[in-house]
C-alpha cells in the first residue's frame, strides 16, 4: 500500500497546482512537489482512476488500522475525482457536493426550526427593529477590546493547552506561532508546518467577542486542529511510516473529522459549568468585561448555538443558486443572527469553500455522537475515544 500512497500524495499536490485552496498542509518530501511542467486536469484525473483501480484491488485487512488505512486511500482518492471534476466546470448541488467530498449527508431543516429559536431569543431582547440589530447591540457589549486581544487569546490558549495534556500525550517539542491578520473569509485558520509546528491567524476585520477566545483557542489549537495534525504526523506518519498524512487536501473527507473533532473539542476541554466559572473567573476580567454577565450572556449563546445549521440551509440555497448572493446574507442575519457585514463575509466562505460549512456543524454533532456513544457518560474514556480518533484515519461514514 505505500507505493499507492505515494502516488496518492503526488496527486494531491497536482491537484494544488490548479486549486489554491486544495492543499491546506504539506509536510513530506519536498522532491515531491511537482515542478514547473503542470500536468493537466485530464491526466491527473486519468492517475487519479487508476490508483483507484489498484486500491480496489486490495483484499480487506483483519487488522483495523490497515483497513482504516485502505478504506482512507480508497474515499479520498474519489474524494479527489469529484474535485477535478469540479474544477474542470461541473456543478454539483450542495448535497451531492457534501457526499462526493465529505463522505456526508447533510439534514434539511425548515425555516420553522430556526423560528422557535427567534421567537425565544426575541422575548430576551424586546424592542423594535430586526432581532439581528437588537441582538448585535447587546453582543457588542461582550467584545474584545483589541488592546487586550492578544492577552486574553493566550489566557485562553494555555488553559485549553492545560486542560488537553492532562488527557492527552503531546508530541514533545509541538508549538504553535499566532498571527493577527486581516481581509480573509474566515474568522481563524490554522496553517500545519509539520514536526508539530502551526501557524494559527486570526481575522480581526470583525469584533471579535469573548466567547470566541476560547473556541479559537480550542479549535485551532488544543485539542483541536494542531493536537489533531500533530498526534497523525506522531501516530500515523512517523510511528507508521504511512506518508499519505504528510498531506491534507482541504476538499475532502479528512476535513469533516478534522472540524467536527475541533469544534467538539472545546467541550471535550470545557464543560458548560467548568466554561462559565473560567470565563467568569479569568476571561472576562482579562477582557475588561464584567463578570456578573457571564452566565446570562452564555444562556444568550446557548440559544444562538442552536441556529447554526442555518448556515447549511443559506449555503444549500446559495449554491443550488436558489438564491443570489444578497438574498443568502439576508437569510443569515435573519436565521442566523449574522450582522450584514458577517454575513457578507461568510456568503464570501460559501464562494471560496462551497459546502465545506457543514463540516462545523455536522461534524461535530458526528464527532460527539460517535465519542460519547462508546465511551458513555465517563469522561476518563470520553477522552481516550477522542484521542484514538484523533491518532486514526477513521472517515465520516464511519462514525456509526
Amino acid at each position: 500500500m505505500d507505493s499507492l500512497a505515494e502516488q496518492y500524495v503526488r496527486l494531491t499536490l497536482a491537484v494544488g497546482q490548479h486549486d489554491p485552496d486544495y492543499v491546506d498542509a504539506y509536510y513530506g518530501p519536498a522532491e515531491w512537489k511537482p515542478g514547473d511542467n503542470k500536468m493537466s486536469l485530464d491526466e491527473i484525473g486519468s492517475q487519479v482512476n487508476e490508483l483507484q483501480r489498484q486500491l480496489g484491488r486490495l483484499t480487506t485487512s483483519s487488522d483495523e488500522m490497515v483497513e482504516l488505512r485502505r478504506q482512507y486511500l480508497t474515499r479520498q482518492s474519489a474524494a479527489m475525482t469529484a474535485r477535478i471534476r469540479m474544477l474542470k466546470g461541473e456543478r454539483l448541488s450542495f448535497d451531492e457536493e457534501a457526499r462526493a467530498l465529505y463522505d456526508a449527508n447533510v439534514p434539511t431543516l425548515p425555516e420553522s426550526h430556526f423560528q422557535e429559536v427567534l421567537d425565544q431569543l426575541d422575548k430576551r431582547f424586546p424592542g423594535e427593529g430586526p432581532l439581528v440589530d437588537r441582538y448585535e447591540a447587546y453582543r457588542l457589549g461582550f467584545a474584545i477590546p483589541k488592546e487586550r486581544l492578544d492577552r486574553v487569546f493566550t489566557t485562553a490558549i494555555n488553559a485549553c493547552r492545560d486542560r488537553t495534556t492532562r488527557h492527552l500525550k503531546l508530541p514533545a517539542g509541538e508549538s504553535f506561532t499566532v498571527e493577527y491578520v486581516t481581509g480573509k473569509s474566515w474568522s481563524g485558520y490554522n496553517w500545519y508546518q509539520g514536526g508539530s509546528r502551526s501557524l494559527i491567524q486570526v481575522n480581526t476585520d470583525l469584533p471579535i467577542y469573548i466567547d470566541r477566545a476560547v473556541d479559537l483557542a480550542c479549535h485551532e489549537g488544543y485539542p483541536g486542529h494542531h493536537v489533531y495534525n500533530a498526534l497523525l504526523e506522531q501516530s500515523l506518519v512517523k510511528d507508521r511510516g504511512w506518508i499519505e498524512f504528510t498531506v491534507y487536501p482541504l476538499f475532502s473527507p479528512q476535513s469533516l473529522i478534522a472540524e467536527g473533532t475541533a469544534n467538539y473539542g472545546i467541550e471535550m476541554a470545557f464543560s458548560d459549568q467548568e466554561r462559565l466559572q473560567y470565563e467568569g473567573q479569568v476571561l472576562f476580567p482579562a477582557a475588561g468585561l464584567d463578570p456578573a454577565k457571564a452566565r446570562e450572556y452564555y444562556e444568550v449563546q446557548a440559544l444562538v448555538e442552536k441556529l447554526a445549521y442555518a448556515g447549511n440551509e443559506a449555503a444549500r440555497r446559495y449554491i443550488n443558486k436558489e438564491i443570489d448572493a444578497s438574498q443568502a446574507a439576508a437569510m443569515l442575519e435573519k436565521y442566523a443572527l449574522m450582522p450584514r457585514a458577517r454575513a457578507e463575509q461568510r456568503v464570501r466562505f460559501f464562494d471560496q469553500y462551497r459546502s465545506y460549512v457543514i463540516n462545523y456543524n455536522l461534524g461535530k454533532d458526528m464527532v460527539r455522537n460517535y465519542v460519547e456513544k462508546r465511551a458513555g457518560g465517563d469522561a476518563g474514556k470520553r477522552w481516550a475515544e477522542f484521542g484514538r480518533l484523533l491518532s486514526s484515519p477513521r472517515l465520516p461514514s464511519g462514525l456509526q
